[in-house]
């Protein structure tokens, strides 16, 4: 049983459609719901079954039971993200409120570990550019990793704080701020954390909400988008902050369409989840507008690449894309779509970069020695060597043990999984020499 803390249930209790009871019941039950969300750019079979689709989410699905993802070749290739239900909403948040078709700027400003991430990746044009943030080191490189899985070259990765951004003014057609919150809205999925819960804490986190939008709302063109949202279920971190956006920021509040069986409640400032009327942990989330401000952004200047002809046709022995541009950072080729290669070039003393597209490799002797994040792309060219592994021939080559392959191929070949890269492998007449980096291995 949950030991929840009264001073936030008494908060709750002011809100019309709250049910105490209800509340209490799911959360003694402690009914867990595992939720995954699929990769559209690598369509597979997965080796589990996907129960019934989450409502608000076009690739996402329930599990009646949680699988051993470290063991599943299908997870360390990008093919799904496991993420909280809820989240997915963001989904929602953007369709209804932006053209998508569009091509668009969009920042995740808190963007760790890369859940939203991958899911604004998925719905934005390829002509389009998202920027993730995280603050947090260790975070921002877990960030670049879950991204780089996803096997697209539209997205740069930052580490920096949000006030970095500042001179960024007029910039992006939408923001989404998963704010850094209390967390009661995890406390079935993590009943350590009623613990670290006070007063204190939330009134210290909606300070330090504020101050991160208030950083960050002058990077939004006019008429652009904010999604705010937290994994918390405070008032104060909520729709208190919902009411400051409108009445001292000068935002709009955006209402998106929900369909009744969902379980999410609506109010004036926003949505909430709870997990016994929605499948899903606690979650809010709110759309806001900026409005009559008036743009002072530049059109951006188009940059021009910095790779020979010679690198150009070596790199292309591995990549298969057309709109896509090459760009040399520090020696090593980077690929990635006009606006994220202009927004580097433009911007590149601003910012402290994690990830810039995809990066292909270094070329030495006329030759390309390939990186992990290519092994993940989507632009890799399907005529590559390549060995497809049974599943416990993947399970062997993540954990970087050696087995037998059946197959004469020799030199640089990717070992791949239903059709899906893995890592590169050099092979030779007496040994497999697996580059998979060790920090993405399976340890156990």
């Amino acid at each position: 049983m949950i030991n929840f803390p009264q001073s936030l249930l008494n908060q709750l209790k002011k809100l019309p459609h709250f049910d105490e009871n209800a509340f209490l019941e799911a959360h003694a039950a402690e009914r867990l719901v595992t939720s995954i969300r699929l990769n559209p750019f690598k369509p597979a079979k997965l080796d589990f079954e996907l129960s019934n689709p989450v409502p608000w989410n076009q690739h996402a699905y329930y599990l009646n039971e949680r699988p051993y993802f470290t063991h599943d070749p299908m997870f360390h290739a990008g093919a799904y993200y496991v993420q909280e239900a809820g989240s997915m909403f963001i989904e929602q948040a953007l369709s209804q409120s932006l053209n998508l078709t569009d091509d668009l700027k969009i920042l995740d400003l808190c963007a760790a570990p890369g859940g939203k991430s991958t899911l604004i990746n998925t719905l934005i044009s390829k002509n389009s550019l998202l920027v993730a943030n995280e603050i947090v080191k260790s975070r921002a490189d877990v960030l670049a990793q879950n991204l780089s899985r996803w096997g697209t070259s539209n997205t740069v990765v930052t580490n920096n704080h949000p006030d970095k951004f500042m001179v960024l003014k007029d910039y992006f057609d939408a923001i989404v701020v998963d704010a850094p919150c209390s967390g009661s809205g995890l406390f079935r999925k993590q009943p350590e954390a009623i613990n670290e819960w006070s007063e204190q804490a939330v009134a210290a986190c909606e300070l330090r909400q504020k101050n991160i939008l208030e950083n960050i709302l002058p990077t939004l063109k006019n008429d652009g988008i904010l999604v705010y949202s937290t994994c918390s279920y405070s008032i104060e971190e909520n729709e208190n902050i919902v009411n400051w956006l409108i009445s001292e920021q000068g935002m709009t509040y955006v209402p998106i369409k929900i369909n009744a069986e969902w379980g999410i409640q609506e109010n004036a400032q926003g949505y909430r989840f709870y997990p016994h009327l929605a499948m899903s942990e606690g979650f809010f989330c709110a759309v806001l507008r900026r409005e009559n401000v008036q743009n002072k952004h530049t059109k951006t200047h188009k940059f021009k690449s910095n790779i020979s002809k010679q690198e150009i046709d070596v790199t292309h022995e591995f990549i298969d894309s057309s709109y896509l541009t090459l760009n040399k950072i520090n020696g090593r080729i980077h690929l990635m779509n006009q606006e994220g290669f202009d927004f580097l070039n433009q911007h590149e003393k601003k910012f402290y970069y994690k990830k810039a597209g995809t990066l292909i490799g270094e070329i030495k002797n006329g030759k390309l020695v390939p990186e992990q994040e290519l092994a993940w792309c989507t632009a890799l060219n399907n005529n590559i060597n390549r060995i497809d592994l049974e599943k416990e021939e993947a399970i062997q080559f993540l954990k970087k043990e050696n087995f037998q392959h059946k197959s004469n191929l020799q030199g640089l070949v990717l070992f791949s999984y239903k059709n899906l890269g893995l890592a590169w492998a050099k092979i030779l007449s007496n040994r497999v020499n697996n580059y998979l980096p060790n920090e993405i291995k399976i340890l156990r």
